[in-house]
C-alpha cells in the first residue's frame, strides 16, 4: 500500500471516529438538541468545507485557503489562526505535544485539544506526503500514526496499536 493510500485511510479513520456519534444520531433520526452537539455539527460542517475547497502552504510556511471569500469569514480566520498558531511545525516539537498528551491520557481531551489533535494528523499527513526524503516521509508518518493512536484512546478508551 503506498503512503498516499495510507494517509488517506488514516485520516477517513480518524474523522469517522471523531463523528461516529453524530453519524448514529443523524442515521438513527435524532436530532442534535444541546448547543453543543449543534455547534460542534457546525464547526465539523465548517471544517470539511475549508478542507474540500481546499488549503495551501505559503513561502513563510504557513496555511492559506485557497478560497478567499472562507477565508475572510470570521469562522475561516479562526480556522487559519488556529492551525498556523497553535499547531507545531516540526517534527521534535509534534513529538513534544504527542508525549504530551499520552501523559494526560487519563483526563479526557477537551474541545480545544481535540480539535487541535485532529489539525496537527492533517498537518502531520501533509508533511508526510510532500517529504522529499524516505526518512522524513516515514518519521512524519510515524508522528500521524502517534497522533491517530492517542485520538483513539481518547475516543474509544484504547489503543489502535501498542508501543510495547
Amino acid at each position: 500500500m503506498n503512503m498516499e493510500l495510507q494517509l488517506k485511510l488514516c485520516l477517513q479513520v480518524i474523522l469517522w471516529l471523531c463523528y461516529e456519534q453524530l453519524l448514529q444520531d443523524v442515521a438513527a433520526g435524532i436530532n442534535p438538541t444541546s448547543q453543543r452537539t449543534g455547534s460542534s455539527v457546525f464547526d465539523a460542517n465548517l471544517m470539511f468545507e475549508f478542507l474540500l475547497y481546499g488549503l495551501e502552504m505559503d513561502q513563510d510556511n504557513n496555511i492559506v485557503m485557497l478560497d478567499k471569500e472562507m477565508a475572510s469569514m470570521r469562522a475561516g480566520r479562526a480556522f487559519l489562526a488556529q492551525i498556523n498558531d497553535n499547531i507545531p511545525r516540526s517534527l521534535s516539537p509534534m513529538l513534544q505535544m504527542v508525549n504530551t498528551l499520552k501523559v494526560e491520557r487519563r483526563r479526557p481531551l477537551t474541545q480545544a485539544q481535540l480539535d487541535s489533535l485532529v489539525l496537527s494528523m492533517l498537518y502531520s499527513a501533509h508533511q508526510a506526503w510532500h517529504q522529499e526524503r524516505k526518512e522524513e516521509q516515514e518519521a512524519w508518518g510515524g508522528v500521524l500514526l502517534q497522533l491517530a493512536n492517542v485520538t483513539v484512546h481518547d475516543l474509544r478508551g484504547n489503543y489502535l496499536f501498542s508501543y510495547a
